[in-house]
């Protein structure tokens, strides 16, 4: 009986590596393998973050005998530096080892600290989970390890559809960061937005709202945008269900799960081709793309996206095939409780 330690951020921290748990933990392999999760971080004051480190850190010494495998979900740098100590333990005790790449870019791989970080890592693991074929690359071309490295796509969420009236709404859902390009998303719209006063964006997220709502006001369109916060729950569902357009202007991605939340709901996507996105988006077929910064081509996109309504039907349909094929959560689940059963070997 193959039993396997999760162990990754807090289920209560806000974020794409607790979204992706909580869809595996929806799997028959979860229940399959005994799989149990150990939350290592959360968000909060220094005490907080030791408190959670601590605690997971004994929760693991006491139940790692008894595992047979350990997944380590690992994001940047402090992410690594933290799992360090949870993943030569379970070297240390002979246990199989997932390492699951969850970056946010790709240029902290070439820094050299990290470069010896992460080799020493990814070349001790059984095996390293990444999000795309590109971030294959980009292992083999930063670190020189290209050995058991194989690709799980995050999935999409399992979400019941609703026959819903669509508004005019651009929406962007995440955290509101420099990274994210919120700010070339106001930027873009404000070219535009004169011409469709009865549209508007929902930024709907944690960060910088205070600085955001200032570019907004410099840009005459504080009318035409608003500011819900983190949504979640019937919140999320009800914007998520009106949205028209979907539009992620970021710098970097591992891959991200706004866009794989805006597919499952069928809405058209207006994205930059970073991270692990350009092994799927195909520009006018399943998303519209621009280039990380340029506001001017972001403007032209969503003035096509607003009025093209076939353009944003054909792109939605294309949407939705990718939640329910590549991207669907049950075939997800099914290769990694594949993986799982295979290490167990």
């Amino acid at each position: 009986m193959t039993k396997v330690l999760v162990i990754a951020t807090s289920r209560k921290t806000r974020g794409g590596i607790t979204s992706v748990i909580k869809a595996h933990e929806t799997g028959e392999q979860w229940e399959k393998f005994h799989c149990k999760w150990i939350e290592t971080h959360r968000d909060g004051n220094p005490i907080r973050k030791l408190y959670y480190l601590f605690t997971a850190l004994i929760e693991y010494i006491l139940l790692l005998p008894f595992y047979d495998i350990v997944h380590i979900h690992v994001a940047t740098t402090q992410s690594a530096r933290r799992k360090k100590i949870f993943f030569y333990l379970a070297k240390w005790l002979h246990k199989k080892t997932i390492l699951h790449f969850h970056p946010s870019n790709e240029k902290f791989l070439y820094e050299p600290n990290n470069k010896k970080l992460y080799r020493n890592l990814f070349s001790q693991a059984d095996l390293v989970l990444v999000l795309s074929e590109q971030w294959k690359k980009w292992i083999k071309d930063a670190l020189n390890v290209e050995q058991n490295i194989k690709i799980l796509y995050n999935p999409c969420p399992n979400i019941k559809r609703h026959i819903t009236a669509k508004e005019n709404i651009i929406l962007f859902a995440g955290t509101i960061i420099e990274r994210k390009g919120y700010a070339d998303l106001i930027k873009g719209f404000a070219k535009i937005a004169s011409k469709y006063k009865d549209w508007k964006i929902i930024m709907a997220g944690n960060g910088e709202i205070e600085k955001a709502q200032s570019i907004a006001q410099k840009y005459g369109i504080e009318k035409q945008i608003e500011f819900p916060g983190w949504i979640k729950g019937n919140t999320k569902e009800n914007i998520f269900q009106k949205a028209s357009i979907y539009c992620l202007a970021s710098y970097g991605e591992g891959f991200p799960m706004g866009v794989l939340d805006a597919w499952a709901y069928g809405i058209p996507c207006i994205v930059t081709p970073v991270g692990g996105l350009p092994d799927i988006v195909i520009d006018e077929e399943n998303a519209l793309i621009f280039n990380p910064g340029d506001d001017e081509t972001l403007a032209q996109k969503l003035d096509c996206l607003i009025s093209n309504n076939d353009l944003r039907t054909s792109i939605s349909k294309a949407s939705l095939q990718l939640a329910e094929t590549t991207f669907n959560i049950k075939t997800i689940n099914q290769q990694l409780g594949n993986i799982y059963q295979t290490l167990s070997k």
